[in-house]
């Protein structure tokens, strides 16, 4: 049968080597194309060592491809050892050991959560205000200059310092200016700016060993101590920190406290106190490290203000996004006396490595719409009243147990019966509960003279979500210990 005159055979959509199987696309590069399907045809072993290849003028008849370009394609990959052309041989698939298939690790299996998590340190992850959180990043990239997109600034966005200079001054009492702010990912981030790396902010001649409250975060003492810190712990009783202690200690220069809402054991540091911390750091040319960590969170007594207010120029404000936000956003500020600032951008570097400027922006813009001020009273309302649940329902179904810590925050400590801290945290673990001792916060350092341990549990209440809390409660109400 004759085609018509003008007809055309119909092409293959994309040509195809007869003899070696191999699919090249239709559009693109011929030599790159031809060259990565020989790659994949001998990587899978379809084609294996020793085969012979067609010659390139075959090769090139078979894929509709000029001479030049398969020839081309051949002594690439001679080149790059993928095959062997020998004189009167012919070009054949280089011999090569076989891979050694990597052993496929098994993955263990996802452990479960826990039934029910009363573990601090989080706020209630469904409580981020995500529709007023998107707004306000509307409004902000709508807003942001260009050179927002650029490289960051290391000292943080011009605007969120500026509206965090304004909120703190009006809600913790803090004495700044934008230029002596540092935005940073959070508390942990701000620490090793002030005393990790080959430069540290506060080297060992300036600070000396550094003070500490003898109950707090062993992820915090750990953290110095892998930055070569020694930390010397300050007894604690209803009126925060000991401070007195520091000088017993003249070799101090350095002090870490949380005196707006001691952690974990709670209380603010009594004002007698914050007074001689001050007085101690003019007198000894020290430092004081002020950890802020929920001073937004008051129930039953006006806030404390910050101990920054009292001296700009001896305390180092620290303060964060993520217990009155989400620890998801690694936002943190770091307030400092003005010799330390140029210091602090030293140790960050000459580009902003940490906190994503777009978030910064947010930020500002949630801080200065409102929208931040509005959700912290959300959430103080909420977290009370998570807070009364707990203790209401201790006061009906384990009375014997004490509870202190909870005028503010977003945690409560439980004081047990001597010795019974281990077995109630066994019976935790059965019962499928996430809860805390108070003994895995105490310094290994601090002496049962200086400060008798007391066992205890420390409580978060913030965790949960609405509907599981009160399962959770009557979880923690089960494993406690009847009365003596």
């Amino acid at each position: 049968m004759t085609e018509p005159p003008g007809a055309h055979p119909a092409e293959p959509p994309h040509p195809t080597g007869n003899d070696l199987h191999l699919d090249l696309p239709a559009t693109g590069g011929r030599r790159a194309a031809l060259m990565a399907a020989l790659r994949e045809a001998i990587r899978s072993g379809r084609l294996a060592p020793g085969t012979r290849l067609p010659p390139y003028r075959t090769l090139a008849a078979d894929l509709g491809l000029a001479r030049n370009t398969a020839a081309e394609a051949y002594a690439e990959l001679v080149a790059e050892g993928w095959l062997t052309a020998r004189q009167g041989s012919g070009t054949t698939v280089a011999e090569r050991a076989a891979p050694v298939p990597p052993a496929r690790a098994r993955r263990p299996a996802p452990r479960p959560g826990p039934a029910h998590d009363l573990r601090q340190g989080q706020p209630d992850a469904s409580s981020f205000p995500r529709t007023a959180w998107l707004a306000a990043a509307r409004r902000a990239l709508t807003a942001a200059p260009n050179e927002a997109f650029g490289p960051g600034d290391p000292q943080g966005r011009r605007e969120l310092r500026t509206v965090l200079a304004d909120y703190l001054a009006r809600a913790r009492g803090v004495r700044t200016d934008p230029d002596r702010i540092v935005i940073c990912s959070g508390f942990a981030h701000g620490l090793r700016l002030l005393f990790d790396g080959a430069a540290p902010v506060l080297p060992p001649a300036e600070r000396g060993p550094l003070a500490v409250e003898a109950y707090g975060l062993g992820f915090h003492r750990g953290l110095l101590a892998a930055a070569g810190v020694r930390t010397v712990p300050l007894p604690i009783d209803e009126q925060g920190a000991r401070v007195e202690e520091l000088a017993r200690h003249p070799e101090l220069r350095t002090v870490l406290l949380t005196p707006a809402h001691q952690f974990p054991t709670g209380g603010p540091l009594h004002a007698g106190r914050r007074a001689a911390v001050i007085d101690w750091a003019r007198g000894h040319g020290g430092l004081v490290l002020e950890d802020d960590y929920d001073g937004e969170f008051r129930y039953d007594r006006q806030p404390v203000g910050a101990v920054q207010g009292l001296d700009p120029d001896r305390v180092v404000y620290l303060g964060s996004a993520s217990k009155s936000l989400s620890p998801a956003l690694r936002l943190g500020w770091l307030v400092l006396p003005e010799h330390l600032v140029d210091r602090v951008l030293a140790a960050k570097g000459e580009r902003e490595g940490w906190a994503s400027a777009l978030d910064q922006l947010t930020l500002a813009e949630f801080v200065d719409s409102g929208g931040y001020d509005r959700h912290v009273r959300r959430m103080r309302r909420r977290y009370r009243d998570r807070r009364d649940q707990l203790v209401a329902a201790l006061a009906e179904h384990a009375p014997q147990i004490g509870v202190s810590g909870i005028a503010a925050g977003l945690h409560a400590v439980l004081r047990l019966a001597p010795g019974t801290e281990r077995s109630v945290l066994k019976a935790a673990v059965y019962r499928g509960l996430a809860v805390e001792g108070l003994a895995d916060y105490r310094h290994p350092a601090i002496t049962a003279e200086a400060m008798p341990a007391v066992d205890g549990l420390v409580v978060g209440y913030a965790t949960p979500p609405d509907h599981g809390y009160p399962a959770a409660i009557r979880a923690l109400c089960d494993i406690l210990p009847p009365p003596a």
